[in-house]
């Protein structure tokens, strides 16, 4: 899937001969290209990607036939030269959080002529947008998650270690046909889990312990990601009590969002309802965060955020309680933003399990 269209747009709202496109996700997200090497080039009077011979074959099969695709042997910025991609342009927009300090200035020195406009964020709010394919893409991704998770459930057993359990996300998401982990696993035990992004250890499961595991994969470019808390044995009394107050904290977010609400009023619901059972302050992130193509996008879910919700941005909703020494709980799902609501593309149990 591409959306050149709408990139192409971006010569008229910046006013602008040309726009250059050098960011790999945004890459794919304007023409479908899904290599690791490309530079988009767009203009009234053309589109181009420029490639190397690696993806010769591959880029043309995936770029929409109105594109050029040319491929270079000696660097693509060399290339922006070679093939005149530039010539006649007086104003070039770039993405200016994505270009490196020399790029800009081995660009100056080759286009003495252009006037090269930074722009940030170019195609943030554009990429958060997601079409019809990209969430069914997205929720096809999150059925893979869902799977593993159900299969984890009666594999997990006291004993095995963090790594252990985190070699086996892995090696199922693979075995089920994912392209690639959205993100290192995090399997976070006992007093492991009060770190939100605990990285896998020796240490075993143990009964009387929480465990948090968060997970995603890559299906087709597009990324899952979902987090679920589960017992081993019986937890106590704390720990019951503090699963419940982040559960009601989910849910109410999920009751409330909806596209148009602003991120910093949505992310409040969940915490006014960790608040109201005295962990707040236990809640150390923000709400969530955009999913796509990439595992972290735009929009941010946080008390800090100035943005609004859009419909049909696909986000997380992730709080969370980390007690220091103790333990961790966190649940997560993805929602698609739609104007009555939202729609939930995950569906995984969120009962507290108990593994014996």
């Amino acid at each position: 899937m591409h959306h050149l269209s709408t990139a192409r747009g971006l010569l008229d709202s910046h006013d602008v001969d040309a726009v250059l496109i050098t960011f790999i996700p945004n890459v794919r997200w304007t023409t479908g290209f899904t290599g690791s090497n490309g530079l988009v080039v767009l203009r009234d009077d053309g589109a181009h990607l420029l490639t190397d011979g690696r993806y010769r074959d591959q880029a043309r099969e995936e770029v929409p036939g109105e594109m050029e695709v040319h491929i270079m042997s000696n660097g693509l910025d060399s290339g922006l030269a070679d093939e005149g991609l530039l010539a006649g342009a007086k104003r070039v927009a770039f993405q200016s959080d994505h270009v490196t300090v020399d790029r800009r200035t081995r660009w100056g020195d080759m286009f003495t002529d252009v006037e090269f406009a930074p722009v940030s964020g170019l195609l943030t709010h554009a990429a958060g947008v997601k079409s019809r394919d990209e969430i069914d893409a997205i929720a096809a991704s999150q059925r893979i998650t869902d799977e593993v998770f159900d299969e984890l459930l009666s594999w997990l057993r006291p004993g095995l270690t963090e790594k252990e359990v985190a070699a086996e996300i892995v090696y199922r998401h693979m075995k089920k046909g994912a392209e690639k982990m959205s993100f290192d696993p995090i399997v976070a035990s006992g007093p492991n889990g009060a770190l939100p992004h605990a990285r896998p250890t020796a240490r075993t499961l143990r009964d009387g312990e929480l465990v948090v595991i968060d997970m995603g994969c890559f299906l087709n470019g597009y990324a899952s990601d979902m987090t679920r808390t589960v017992a081993i044995g019986e937890p106590d009394d704390d720990m019951e009590a503090a699963y419940a107050a982040v559960l009601e904290a989910q849910e109410a977010a999920l009751a409330e969002a909806r596209a148009g609400m602003s991120a910093s009023d949505l992310d409040a619901v969940a915490r006014d309802v960790l608040a109201s059972h005295g962990l707040d302050d236990a809640f150390s992130h923000g709400l969530g965060h955009g999913v796509g193509l990439q595992i972290h996008e735009w929009p941010r879910v946080s008390r800090t955020s100035e943005d609004d919700l859009p419909a049909g941005a696909v986000v997380t909703i992730e709080p969370g309680v980390y007690l220091n020494g103790r333990f961790g709980i966190r649940i997560e799902d993805i929602i698609v933003l739609e104007e009555e609501g939202c729609r939930n593309l995950t569906g995984s149990t969120k009962s507290l399990t108990r593994i014996d």
